[in-house]
């Protein structure tokens, strides 16, 4: 042991305790476990908690040896020691007594070692002998220490959740007893112990309302994961989220797991039916989870199937047309499952409607019918294409002429369905507009159109059938072009929102990718249905939040990283970023990859698809962030249409934490981030030109190491092409210093930036490869324009080096 740890710990010496601090760290490194070892037998003497003298020794000894830990990185090493030391804390009251609020001498001591020692959570050595302690302290009974563990255990969670895995139970148990932070860290485990948290589902489900929002969310994130790899488990607390459906910040995400309960156990859902009605009518973009939940119930029986059926069909004529493609889905899965509840004829409908409103019509009428008649069987349908008609045998002319005017006569009661409804209306509400006039052409156009689809499809199958080939024949069309009739058919037997027009080509790539990817592509419906919500969310945030030109996923010792890469899209001459990019390191990959996908999706005047290869760059970024047990790509994309307002407002920090808004300023004529010096192209000349200085004046520079010594003395710096110079006193006459190259800074960070009552809030250090310095200006506004301008002068050094080494090369 060095001579002077020995002197303070053997002879319990105040006096001499703050000289260790004088001391090199390496020059200790070597005995700190041995002082570790004393100071442990020291705490556990009988006399320690009386004894003054040794409790100031020990506390100072752990705070030299703490920080010569960090410093030397020699955690691993002496992880052991520590480890023990606070063991030994458990074995004494770690609770403050009577009245008293100040933390027991052990309490202290734990204290002061946990962080040292959980800060190492992406460490495996360390966390296999840390964490079955951390977990004892838990029930230590001192909740401050509790909530620190909790802390470090939900980081832990995310780097090496096997670890946590064997004290499930424990934290389960702590987490019903009051130690709500604990909730983040059951879904990370989850995945690795499921039985033990099934066993305690329904209290970790009562105790939602005594939750706060962020710890409703680990809560909800944990019911999801149950609800998509164990749904059955989560049948008996459907009266329970039902229940908390009224909570408006729970409801799209507890409804979204009650939609996967209803694939696995739909009898668990059918006394709620009524309540997801009324949750679908207070919040009309539900309508597709609610609707959903009822075409799984409707599955059950032919009973069901009609009462869920004349619900969908309601909400199918009245409902924005965003959901009527889920609504059609879930129609046709329960028709097709029961074609007596339609008589037989619901592919029919399907195939001679053009519109939802026709088509929940015809549903509507026929579900009436066919619940009058359920007992007696089945009733005709509709006549199809090519059926005999009562009245004879009629030629096919003719009989195409019958088909063409019953579709006549059905959509023009569509017309005047739509006409009554806006006659009907009170009078403030009758108004005749521009968009009207708009929707009237349109409703004509599409009348006209159908009925030309209608005209042609009969002609097709007239021909085909009295030639004997039954649609898989071919007629030649007008314009000398071969139609293909079982193309034809197919194109008749899809749901009227895909029919893709024929003859004049002028959407035929946006109808053909529809009708690629709809059926079979979650991402693509999703993005489809919301597509103005995502344009006006980048619209919103488009001054905010810049979108990174480059993203690569990579592992670091807390997790999986961003690295990110902005430049300047106009590349001027006095450009900033020209040749280089500004970088910047994220721990919210997941958040930058969906901005990226939101981006690429407001640029496109389609809706993107899992195949795009844009889009399939970012699902592969995706695949490096995912952890065991999370969402897959299209699933995490299509929870909730944008993110929210708290993690864009994480991601604002951080790029001011960078100085990102030094370098690059949003431009409204460009609609894009350009970097300072294309911003402001006028102060180009001045920041150039040879000898002009960027900005000069006096600056505090810290003189001593340790941070918590304020000693300083004042300097005057320059700051003029590639270098900041400072002068030796506070005249700017004396003799220059070594200047600190530009170019050869690492990064320019603020000291204290967000506590401003603890000192330094106009502080900020420059780092290079071989020192740190650490300066202070007169204010806050000061700080602010050196900051500034010191980045700006950066990154010009950099742009120039690079620009020179192009030219070399």
């Amino acid at each position: 042991m060095h001579q002077l740890f020995g002197q303070v710990l053997g002879q319990r010496d105040l006096s001499r305790a703050g000289d260790l601090f004088s001391l090199e760290d390496k020059e200790i490194e070597a005995c700190l476990s041995q002082a570790l070892d004393q100071i442990k037998a020291i705490s556990c003497s009988q006399d320690y908690l009386t004894n003054d003298n040794d409790q100031a020794v020990v506390e100072i000894c752990i705070t030299r040896i703490t920080t010569a830990i960090r410093e030397t990185g020699s955690i691993e090493r002496h992880s052991t020691a520590l480890v023990g030391l606070w063991e030994s804390c458990l074995e004494h009251n770690l609770t403050p007594q009577g009245e008293s609020t100040e933390d027991t001498p052990h309490t202290k001591i734990a204290s002061d070692i946990t962080s040292c020692i959980l800060q190492n959570y992406s460490c495996p050595s360390v966390m296999v002998l840390a964490v079955p302690v951390a977990v004892r302290f838990l029930q230590s009974g001192n909740r401050e220490l509790s909530r620190n563990m909790s802390s470090y255990l939900s980081l832990a969670a995310i780097a090496k959740a096997d670890l946590l895995a064997e004290h499930t139970k424990a934290i389960t148990l702590s987490v019903l007893g009051g130690n709500h932070m604990l909730l983040r860290v059951l879904p990370s485990v989850y995945p690795r112990q499921p039985d033990t948290i099934h066993c305690q589902l329904g209290n970790l489900t009562a105790m939602m309302s005594q939750l706060e929002s962020p710890e409703q969310q680990h809560l909800i994130r944990l019911i999801q994961i149950v609800a998509e790899q164990h749904p059955l488990m989560l049948s008996p607390q459907v009266p329970a989220l039902v229940g908390y459906l009224g909570d408006q910040s729970l409801t799209e995400a507890l409804l979204g797991s009650l939609v996967d309960v209803s694939q696995a156990s739909p009898s668990s859902l059918v006394s709620f039916l009524p309540t997801l009605r009324i949750v679908g009518q207070q919040c009309p973009a539900l309508l597709g989870k609610v609707a959903k939940i009822h075409g799984a119930v409707g599955i059950i029986s032919e009973t069901h199937a009609l009462s869920v059926l004349v619900y969908l069909v309601s909400c199918l004529g009245s409902m924005e047309h965003s959901f009527h493609h889920t609504l059609l889905l879930e129609i046709r899965a329960l028709t097709d499952r029961y074609p007596s509840l339609l008589g037989g004829c619901g592919k029919d409908i399907y195939r001679m409607s053009n519109s939802f409103t026709a088509i929940a019509r015809l549903l509507g009428q026929r579900l009436e019918e066919s619940t009058a008649t359920h007992r007696r069987g089945n009733e005709a349908c509709l006549p199809t294409p090519g059926a005999s008609l009562p009245g004879g045998g009629l030629g096919s002319e003719q009989r195409l002429q019958v088909k063409i005017q019953a579709f006549e006569e059905k959509m023009g009661e569509e017309r005047r369905g739509e006409d009554e409804l806006e006659e009907d209306s009170p009078a403030p509400q009758r108004r005749y507009s521009l968009s009207q006039a708009v929707r009237e052409e349109r409703r004509e156009m599409r009348f006209n159109r159908s009925k030309s689809l209608a005209l042609h499809a009969g002609r097709s199958r007239s021909v085909n059938s009295d030639a004997g080939e039954d649609g898989e024949g071919s007629e030649p069309s007008p314009d000398g072009n071969v139609s293909n009739a079982s193309a034809l058919s197919q194109h008749e037997e899809a749901p009227p929102a895909e029919r893709k027009p024929q003859g004049d080509g002028s959407m035929p790539v946006t109808a053909a990718k529809e009708e690629d990817h709809e059926d079979t592509d979650r991402l693509f419906i999703y993005l489809r249905d919301n597509i103005e919500t995502v344009r006006a969310f980048c619209r919103d945030t488009a001054q905010q939040i810049p979108v990174p030109e480059q993203c690569a996923i990579e592992d670091s010792n807390r997790g999986c990283v961003a690295k990110l890469s902005f430049s300047c899209p106009l590349k001027g001459h006095y450009c900033l970023y020209a040749k280089s990019c500004f970088n910047l390191t994220s721990r919210q990959p997941q958040l930058w990859i969906r901005i990226m996908l939101l981006h690429l999706q407001s640029k496109s005047s389609v809706a993107l698809c899992s195949k795009d290869e844009c889009v399939q760059r970012l699902a592969s970024l995706w695949e490096k962030t995912q952890l065991k047990g999370a969402h897959s790509f299209p699933v995490a994309m299509t929870e909730n249409t944008t993110p929210h307002r708290k993690d864009l407002n994480s991601l604002q920090i951080q790029l001011e934490e960078v100085r990102f808004f030094d370098l690059f300023g949003y431009s409204e004529e460009e609609e894009g981030w350009l970097c300072f010096m294309c911003n402001n192209p006028e102060k180009a000349t001045v920041v150039n030109q040879e000898g002009q200085p960027l900005i000069e004046g006096k600056l505090k520079e810290k003189q001593v190491r340790w941070k918590f010594i304020k000693r300083w003395k004042t300097r005057y710096f320059t700051l003029a092409g590639n270098q900041l110079l400072f002068r030796k006193g506070k005249s700017k006459d004396e003799l220059d210093d070594i200047p600190i190259e530009l170019s050869k800074v690492q990064s320019v960070k603020v000291v204290a930036k967000k506590r401003r009552d603890r000192g330094l809030p106009r502080a900020f250090e420059i780092f290079t490869d071989s020192k740190t310095y650490v300066l202070k200006a007169q204010d806050e506004k000061h700080a602010e324009e050196w900051l500034q301008c010191i980045h700006v002068a950066v990154a010009q050094a950099r742009e120039r080096e690079n620009r020179e080494a192009t030219t070399y090369l």
